[in-house]
């Protein structure tokens, strides 16, 4: 083990983690709050290595929001919108086809999430899947948080699995890991009282992986939780991923405060760092952790590299959500520039497909 100045103050924790034992609760926020960013770092360095070598990960994706009509109001959003509202949308499915048209033809993701319609019916997500499998057949469908599909058993009667095995029957091949927010209760009720319980998220991708489904998880960070919440959330994730192991990658989310009810001045680069740092060193059985970098910004997304992550999410094209919200970065990225952030951190570029097979290693 590493005995340099680099671990100062945090020692035995280091021992610990990296003779590859499990930390504990306590331990964790303990570690969280230290002061010592280049030892947190440097840990989560040191697992991301063992797990991953120098590879670090990106995709060819194009997000698809079909609609910013929402009948949650979450504190927190800057998105969603009441149907009378000027800038509220909703895309027909022609639109749609023409919003994926508009991506390269080497894109191999759609992404697409959007509100809670109140008058949508379930069928418009059922069309809208099939249409882009029938017209994109080679492009993987990553589609609907798990409050979309608690929003669909509602409206239709249907149970989650029901649910679920429809949109498959449709093409979707994934789920994102949005709506997890924050697990904790308390700090639930205070920036969206109406969205489904930490819980209900949590049982709904539970249901997902055992219908074969591989999903994502995030964490909201930097509004008004503590670290004990942070860690909190990860140990519940910690939790499913032991029992069904179809969590593919975790992406924390640093809160953006314009627009929104919360007043905040957002992440700042160290609790941005530390965040992803403790996420490679507690989620020891997740393989991919993500640095989103329109939310991160180029900079401290590549900083990450260093910092445990091995992933930085892809092209994207035309991100809506987050820029919402006041994101200053661009809502797309070429794949050279991804390419070019990557190697000049010291890795190697990966392209991959949504379900981490690789499609080309870049020396």
């Amino acid at each position: 083990m590493e005995t340099d100045i680099i671990f100062s103050g945090m020692e035995k924790i280091a021992h610990k983690v990296l003779a590859g034992e499990r930390l504990g609760m306590a331990e964790a926020v303990e570690l969280y709050d230290s002061h010592n960013l280049l030892g947190l770092g440097r840990m989560a360095d040191i697992l991301n290595q063992r797990k991953n070598g120098g590879r670090v990960y990106f995709n060819q994706n194009r997000h698809i929001n079909h609609t910013n009509v929402c009948v949650n109001r979450c504190r927190f959003c800057a998105f969603g919108k009441d149907a009378s509202e000027h800038d509220a949308y909703t895309m027909s499915l022609e639109k749609v086809l023409e919003a994926a048209a508009k991506a390269p033809s080497t894109v191999t993701e759609f992404h697409i999430v959007g509100g809670l319609h109140p008058d949508l019916p379930f069928s418009y997500y059922t069309q809208m899947l099939s249409a882009l499998k029938k017209s994109y057949p080679h492009v993987h469908l990553k589609a609907f948080t798990a409050v979309e599909i608690d929003y669909f058993a509602s409206l239709t009667g249907l149970r989650v699995e029901e649910v679920l095995e429809e949109l498959i029957d449709a093409g979707l091949g994934s789920m994102p890991g949005g709506g997890a927010e924050i697990f904790a209760e308390e700090v639930r009720q205070r920036i969206c009282p109406e969205k489904i319980s930490g819980q209900r998220w949590l049982d709904i991708h539970e249901t997902a992986h055992r219908l074969g489904i591989h999903t994502n998880a995030t964490l909201l960070y930097g509004h008004v939780e503590s670290s004990a919440d942070r860690i909190d959330h990860l140990e519940r994730l910690r939790r499913l991923q032991d029992r069904t192991g179809m969590f593919q990658a975790f992406i924390p989310l640093a809160f953006h405060s314009e627009n929104t009810d919360i007043v905040k001045q957002g992440t700042t680069g160290v609790d941005d760092l530390k965040t992803l740092a403790m996420a490679r060193i507690y989620l020891d059985n997740f393989d991919h952790i993500k640095a989103y970098w329109i939310m991160l910004g180029e900079g401290i997304a590549q900083i990450s590299l260093s910092f445990g992550v091995n992933d930085l999410d892809g092209t994207v094209v035309e991100e809506k959500i987050t820029h919402a919200a006041g994101a200053k970065t661009s809502e797309a990225m070429e794949k050279d520039h991804l390419i070019h952030l990557i190697r000049s951190a010291g890795k190697i570029p990966t392209e991959r497909t949504t379900l981490y097979e690789i499609l080309e290693a870049q020396p």
